[in-house]
């Protein structure tokens, strides 16, 4: 059995964004403190946190004096520099394992990592060179998704290809960078599946939500996701697939798309997951809470969903409609503390009680 950090004992989160801050908000109910490490100004974080340092990712001194302050290191994105996870890393335990980062931050080596576990995704071949995407195409086909491998989210980085246009008009955008040509498929609804594994090997899963995008960004996730039961299982089964196959500690979201032969799996997040917002309200420990207890040694929660729950993003200026969401006493509410209503920013979410 794992020893559980103490009670004080300092939990390390590298990114201050609004799933860091919401890790730091379950940490501090769980009697720990929090240390971000951020490189811009006041992030939504450092509302909520003990402490916070304000440096970049290749600043080498900061990096080591944040790891000696703290006990154990988590992260809320995935794209942290692999100069910055070494010097981290020689000093103080970093979880999720950076096996995990490797794997999701390129998005050849995650289709490969599925593949071998005999997990099903969408046609794709690896673009390096126009001639590579000359090629592909006559593999892949029309209608197809260009996308770079390294750091796209929320629909950056990523372009419809349909036609002969198409496709070069997106390469000379991505400016030759290192790409993977998907087959588009025809699904009839996405979901994800929230999972935890803890030191122990413990696995537990959250129940699928069904996702709803505009505009590439997450607009809901409606709980329960109207799949049939056998899908549910195979949803939560493969799940824990992967988080097995990874030796995974911590809380992982995988993006999943219904198809009429199966499951298909779209993308997985090793951390925290917007779709999985709806657990603040739905279950008595939430992702948040789930994500802590898995890397500070703690068991795990149960999963189990009280509520049916209609997660929204509050998406740039919605979120000045706040005042009235809070006349619905249904409505859990969720604000990022970001100054400014940008289009495209997400700047919170509610969580609509539907039972």
């Amino acid at each position: 059995m794992t020893k559980p950090l103490k009670q004080g004992a300092v939990i390390g989160i590298l990114g201050g964004g609004q799933l860091g801050r919401m890790l730091a908000v379950a940490a501090s109910r769980m009697g720990f403190r929090t240390h971000v490490f951020e490189p811009q100004e006041n992030p939504p974080a450092s509302h909520v946190s003990d402490l916070v340092t304000t440096a970049a990712y290749e600043d080498t001194e900061a990096l080591s004096k944040f790891a000696r302050s703290v006990d154990v290191i988590t992260f809320e994105f995935e794209n942290i520099p692999t100069e910055a996870l070494n010097i981290v890393e020689a000093i103080c335990n970093v979880l999720p394992a950076r096996n995990a980062l490797k794997t999701s931050q390129d998005r050849l080596i995650e289709k490969e990592f599925l593949t071998n576990l005999n997990l099903t995704v969408a046609p794709y071949a690896n673009i390096e060179t126009e001639e590579d995407l000359t090629q592909a195409i006559k593999i892949v086909g029309f209608p197809s998704i260009l996308k770079t491998r390294r750091f796209g989210y929320d629909g950056k980085g990523q372009f419809k290809i349909k036609n002969e246009t198409d496709l070069k008009n997106s390469w000379a955008e991505l400016k030759n960078s290192p790409c993977v040509l998907e087959g588009l498929v025809n699904f009839t609804k996405e979901i994800s599946v929230i999972g935890a594994r803890n030191q122990d090997g413990e696995v537990v899963c959250f129940d699928p939500g069904e996702n709803l995008h505009r505009d590439g960004i997450l607009h809901t996730t409606t709980l329960p996701a109207n799949i049939s039961a056998s899908q549910n299982i195979d949803a939560v089964l493969l799940t824990g697939k992967i988080l097995n196959a990874l030796n995974y500690v911590g809380v992982m979201g995988v993006e999943l798309f219904v198809t009429k032969d199966g499951l298909l799996i779209n993308e997985i997040a090793p951390r925290v997951h917007n779709s999985g917002h709806w657990t603040q309200n739905g279950c008595v420990i939430d992702q948040f809470e789930q994500h802590i207890r898995a890397i500070s040694g703690w068991p795990l929660g149960d999963g189990k969903r009280h509520s049916n729950v209609l997660m929204t993003n509050l998406i740039g200026s919605e979120v000045l409609d706040v005042e009235t969401l809070s006349r619905d006493t249904d409505v859990g509410i969720h604000l990022y503390g970001k100054a400014d209503a940008k289009d495209g920013r997400k700047m919170g979410h509610i969580n609509k009680i539907l039972n």
